[in-house]
């Protein structure tokens, strides 16, 4: 089975780009309940190993489950790829999130469709 092709900019190895992609999609927004890539939280990951950075951002700066994501992010990416992987998260707030961020499948799960 092909994952859909991410929705942020991805810069490393092709052969590590699922792997992180689905390791990203396991990470879940206590809120919403749904995954930060479909909710277009993530903006970016660069890969180059051992490190791997992720870009990403919150629906609104005072998010109370930021900590909560950055941890989950670190945790799932680092177990997908092991071998000691060191995974970094940097917040950005621009450009600003917007629900058209949002995949067809995630606006669908809010109603939005």
């Amino acid at each position: 089975m092909s994952a859909a092709p991410p929705q942020y900019r991805y810069a490393g190895p092709r052969s590590l780009a699922a792997t992180i992609d689905a390791a990203l999609r396991r990470v879940v927004d206590p809120e919403v309940g749904l995954d930060i890539v479909g909710l277009g939280l993530v903006y970016g990951v660069e890969a180059s190993a051992p490190q791997v950075k992720v870009a990403l951002t919150m629906t609104s700066a005072a998010c109370p489950v930021a900590e909560l994501i950055i941890d989950d992010i670190v945790a799932e990416v680092a177990d997908a790829l092991g071998n000691g992987a060191d995974v970094r998260c940097e917040l950005v707030w621009e450009p600003p999130w917007t629900p058209e961020r949002m995949s067809p499948a995630a606006r669908s799960a809010m109603g939005w469709d």
